[in-house]
C-alpha cells in the first residue's frame, strides 16, 4: 500500500507526540499515562521495569530535549490495521538516583542522543485516535 505524504506527515506528528509522552511517563513511573498508548505486552514490560525501580528505591530523572529526526523505516497494512516502524533520534538528559539522591546511572549535565526503533499500530476503523506502541527494538 502506498501512503501519501500528507498521511505520513500526520502520522509522524502523532508518533513524535506519543514517543515523548511514553518516554517521559515511563521515567516518571506514570502507568496511567502509559496504559492507553501501549499494547499489553509492551505495557507489561514497562510496568515491570517501573516496579523494579520502585523496589530498588531508584528514581529516574529525565528531561526530554526533543526529537532530532523521526523516519518511517517500514509501513505495513493488514486489512484495516496500519503498522509503522519508526526510527527516532532524540535528545534527552537522563539519570537515575538512589534513595539518598546519589547518581547511580547517567549524567544530569549531559545531553544524550537516543536512537530508538519503535513499531506503532492503529486500527483505521477505530474512533480511537491513539497509535499503539507494539514493539520496541533497542
Amino acid at each position: 500500500g502506498k501512503l501519501d505524504d500528507e498521511a505520513k506527515e500526520q502520522f509522524i506528528k502523532g508518533a513524535k507526540a506519543a514517543y515523548e509522552t511514553i518516554i517521559t511517563s515511563f521515567a516518571k513511573g506514570d502507568k496511567n499515562a502509559l496504559k492507553p498508548l501501549l499494547n499489553e505486552e509492551v505495557y507489561k514490560s514497562f510496568s515491570d521495569q517501573i516496579d523494579l525501580r520502585k523496589n530498588e528505591s531508584l528514581k529516574s530523572e529525565l528531561t526530554f530535549v526533543g526529537v532530532k529526526s523521526a523516519k518511517i523505516k517500514n509501513f505495513e497494512k493488514k486489512d484495516n490495521i496500519y503498522i509503522f516502524t519508526v526510527n527516532f533520534i532524540s535528545e534527552i538528559i537522563t539519570c537515575k538516583k538512589d534513595k539518598n539522591n546519589k547518581i547511580v546511572e547517567g549524567n544530569p549535565d549531559i545531553i544524550k542522543t537516543a536512537n530508538d526503533v519503535w513499531k506503532f499500530s492503529k486500527n483505521m476503523w477505530s474512533t480511537n485516535p491513539n497509535w499503539y506502541l507494539i514493539e520496541t527494538q533497542v
